[in-house]
């Protein structure tokens, strides 16, 4: 069942990005998201049951808006500083390194992938529970892992933070 539901989930995000509709292009879609089901729909659905389902789908409808707002927020000060007249003055590279209280897998990469998305900061690695993130500013190093790591756990772990 998770392998047909993850078919499912590939193959309508690939006909929506692709809007190819002719046979030979669904036909490579549909080969394409087969094959990428089997052998990935583990990664998808971890925890199979229905209430776990439910809940993460719920706690991402939330953590989406918050994200969304996040990198305009870190958009908008990365512009300022780009504008900015004294854009050295400003600027204070940091490479920081911090334990996460994450525990699930699929935690630490939205968590990672969310950093990344934020503008002025990129993940660099992550290694067990340590992650190595760059960040433009003192400020913005000083505020990881801070919110955003509170709202993937409420979002994706089994239990919040």
């Amino acid at each position: 069942m998770t392998k047909f539901a993850t078919f499912l989930i590939m193959f309508v995000f690939w006909v929506v990005l692709s809007g190819m509709f002719d046979g030979f292009h669904l036909s490579l879609g549909i080969l394409s998201c087969l094959l990428v089901a089997h052998f990935s729909h583990d990664l998808l659905f971890v925890n199979r049951s229905v209430g776990s389902f439910t809940r993460h789908l719920i706690g991402w409808i939330f953590y989406v808006p918050y994200l969304l707002k996040e990198i305009v927020l870190a958009s908008v000060q990365v512009a300022y500083i780009v504008l900015h007249p004294r854009m050295l003055d400003l600027i204070d590279p940091q490479l920081i390194r911090f334990k996460t209280r994450l525990k699930r897998p699929v935690s630490k990469v939205s968590f990672a992938q969310s950093i990344t998305l934020t503008p002025g900061t990129i993940t660099v690695s992550i290694h067990d529970d340590e992650f190595t993130v760059y960040a433009l500013t003192r400020s913005t190093a000083e505020s990881l892992p801070g919110t955003m790591e509170q709202k993937v756990a409420a979002a994706l772990e089994k239990e919040p933070l």
